[in-house]
Formats: structure tokens, C-alpha cells, sequence
């Protein structure tokens, strides 16, 4: 496993803690990073839609997995005991029955069913499921979900702390790998080779823009369109280790900038230089979105938040915008991501991965240059 033992009984200790405290007799989880997150079952399978895998976390004891017969040998690696299996897929009964006799159990159910919550089997057998197990309850366990995972362990964030250091060690090499002339997916393919040079484990996310002022699309597939003198290159890379995501770009000029995009590097460095002055125990999300909106002003981008939570996932709740009351608390992990529109539509974007720690958080990404760094 990627952690030891303990650190799983840990997780589940604390969700039993909140589950008791919601009121839930049982979790029942069926999506990749929850079922990661209780059990340590890591695979890319899970790229895969044509099977199920459930885990129920009782209110006492160990979770118990249902899971397709094609997992139960990497399942049995993790620390869990009770495993029960099928072959899967299955025309019939894809391991509902096995998954109703298990939730028969209980009375109050938590499912995730909330903001950035998904159904990972299909409608037709929850709605089976739900039919079955009359007079049981299925209340919505988003927010249960969401505490549990706010907070990051010190196993997590050294983890995070390494993807981070491998991917600036690779944003480092830019002059070696980028140059006038090349193909813009040439410089993509490039980079993804150098974070797995520098030992990611895999890629997973890696987007960006070319332009002279900046950029309006952030999220295509690069094209073949060769990057020119003075434009500016912004590469965004969620790569992974042990399955944790960094999450941040890094803005090159190829040659001099315009002075519009030199202005606009700086108030982005001076934007996030609030937000990590705000940054502390106590703050809420809201509290550093509007210290980062202050210093953009009315040029703020259009992208709808300034950063997010970070850890098994590329993006974890919470927001970084202005309805989003969450309270930091150290051990958080977040991302500070200001931007701020140019000219013509076109924008730059900021971004780093903070820790956040009693007094100044903790930077796990190499703080980017003030002044825009050139190629």
C-alpha cells in the first residue's frame, strides 16, 4: 500500500467520528477516490466504466468491500478483511445482491450526493437498490466526505510536498525544452516527458495557452500552432505521486514580454503575495479570494474562483470565492490560482500550493519569479 496501515485506520477512526455525529449508521462509497481514501486500493482500472466497486464503512469496525472478482487480488493487498466478490460484468445482478445483503444491515445510509459528488453505478440498480431496502434511509454524506478529507495527514503532505518538488524541478529545465519555432503540442509532449525524467508517476493533467498577451483558452488539447517571439507560454500540470496531484502553472515569455503582460505577471505575483499573507488557521476560503480580488481589482478573469482544495483529487473542495465560507484549519492543502484578464480576452493565471500551518502556511510549490521569467 501507499501508506501504512495505520494511517487508514486513522481515516476510518475519523469517519465513524463524523458519521456518529451525522447520525449515519454505514458510508456508502463507490467512487475512485473515496474507496482509495478508506481502503488504499490504487489502480487505473478504474478508467474503465464497465464495473462497479462499492465500499460500506460501518458505524463500528472495519469497511467491507463488494467489489468485481478482476480486483480482489490487489483488494486483498490493502488492509481490509472482509472482502466479497463477483464476476463481473454481470446481465443480471451486478453485485447488487451482494451489496444489498451488506446495507440490509443498517438504517441510515450516507451517499455522497452532493457538489462534486457522482453516481458510479448505474441509476437503474440504485433505484433497484433503493426499492430493496425499503424503509432504509439514504441521506446525502457530502459534507462528512468533505471534512474528512479536508485536512491532510503529514504522510499526505509529505507526498504532496514530493510531486510538487518534481514538477518545479521540471518547470526549472524550460530553457532546455521550449524554444521560437517549436509546435505548441511538440513543448506539451516535452514537458510531460521531463516530469516523468524528474520521477512523477504519471501525467494525468496537463493543459495550458500560447499567446502574445496571454491566453483565452486554458483547457483544449494543443494544436500544431508554433510558438513565436514575445509569446507567452503557460503550462498547468496535475501530475501524481502515490496518487496525489500537484496542481500549478508556470507563465515563460520567449523573448521580451509586452509590457501589458509584464504589468499583469507582477499584480498576479502581488495577488498572491495577499493571499498567502491571509492564509492562516481561522480564515475562511472567502477571506483570501477578496484579498487576491483587491490587489486585481476590476481586471479580475472570468474562471470563477482563485483556487481550490488539493490532495487525491487535482481539484478538492473548498472554493476560493466569495460564497465559500469554509475555515482553513492547518494540515489544509490549497491552491492560490488569481488571474486576471490582459487584452483582447486574453489572460494570465497564477498559481502555487500552499499547506496551511499555525503562522505562515507552508509553500510546497517554488514560489514563481515577480518578474516574468524569459526564454
Amino acid at each position: 500500500m501507499d501508506f501504512d496501515t495505520a494511517e487508514f485506520e486513522q481515516r476510518t477512526a475519523r469517519a465513524q467520528e463524523l458519521m456518529h455525529t451525522a447520525g449515519l449508521d454505514a458510508l456508502f462509497l463507490m467512487s475512485e477516490p473515496e474507496v482509495r481514501y478508506i481502503t488504499g486500493f490504487r489502480t487505473l482500472f478504474w478508467q474503465s466504466p464497465t464495473r462497479p466497486w462499492f465500499v460500506v464503512v460501518p458505524a463500528q469496525g472495519k469497511p467491507i468491500a463488494i467489489v468485481p472478482a478482476i480486483g480482489e487480488p490487489l483488494m486483498r493487498t490493502t488492509w481490509l478483511d472482509d472482502i466479497r466478490c463477483w464476476s463481473s460484468p454481470d446481465a443480471d445482478d451486478d453485485g447488487i445482491s451482494l451489496l444489498r445483503s451488506v446495507l440490509a444491515e443498517f438504517s441510515n445510509i450516507g451517499v455522497m450526493m452532493g457538489r462534486e459528488s457522482q453516481l458510479r453505478m448505474p441509476l437503474s440498480d440504485f433505484q433497484k437498490l433503493q426499492v430493496d431496502l425499503a424503509g432504509t434511509s439514504f441521506v446525502d454524506a457530502s459534507p462528512v466526505i468533505a471534512e474528512l478529507r479536508f485536512v491532510k495527514s503529514e504522510a499526505e503532505i509529505s507526498v504532496l510536498s514530493e510531486i510538487c518538488t518534481i514538477a518545479c524541478n521540471a518547470f526549472d529545465q524550460a530553457g532546455h525544452l521550449f524554444h521560437i519555432g517549436q509546435p505548441l503540442n511538440e513543448a506539451f509532449r516535452a514537458f510531460k516527458i521531463e516530469l516523468l525524467k524528474q520521477g512523477a508517476e504519471d501525467v494525468p493533467y496537463l493543459v495550458g495557452g500560447v499567446g502574445r498577451l496571454g491566453y483565452a483558452d486554458v483547457i483544449s488539447p494543443p494544436d500544431s500552432r508554433q510558438l513565436n517571439k514575445a509569446d507567452v507560454l503557460m503550462l498547468d500540470t496535475g501530475a501524481t505521486m502515490k496518487g496525489y496531484f500537484c496542481d500549478f502553472d508556470r507563465n515563460f515569455c520567449l523573448g521580451d514580454p509586452e509590457n501589458a503582460v509584464k504589468q499583469a505577471h507582477e499584480t498576479l505575483w502581488l495577488a498572491t503575495e495577499a493571499g498567502l499573507q491571509t492564509a492562516r488557521p481561522g480564515a475562511s476560503c472567502a477571506d483570501i479570494f477578496n484579498t487576491m480580488r483587491e490587489v486585481i481589482g476590476s481586471r479580475g478573469g472570468n474562471v470563477g474562483r482563485y483556487g481550490h482544495g488539493l490532495g487525491i483529487q487535482l481539484t478538492e473542495t473548498p472554493s476560493l470565492i466569495d460564497w465559500d465560507e469554509t475555515i482553513l484549519r492547518e494540515g489544509a492543502v490549497i491552491t492560490l490560482e488569481p488571474s486576471m484578464n490582459v487584452a483582447g480576452g486574453d489572460m494570465l493565471v497564477h498559481e502555487e500550493n500552499i499547506v496551511i500551518r499555525d503562522g505562515a502556511p507552508q509553500m510546497l510549490t517554488r514560489r514563481t519569479p515577480q518578474q516574468m521569467p524569459s526564454i
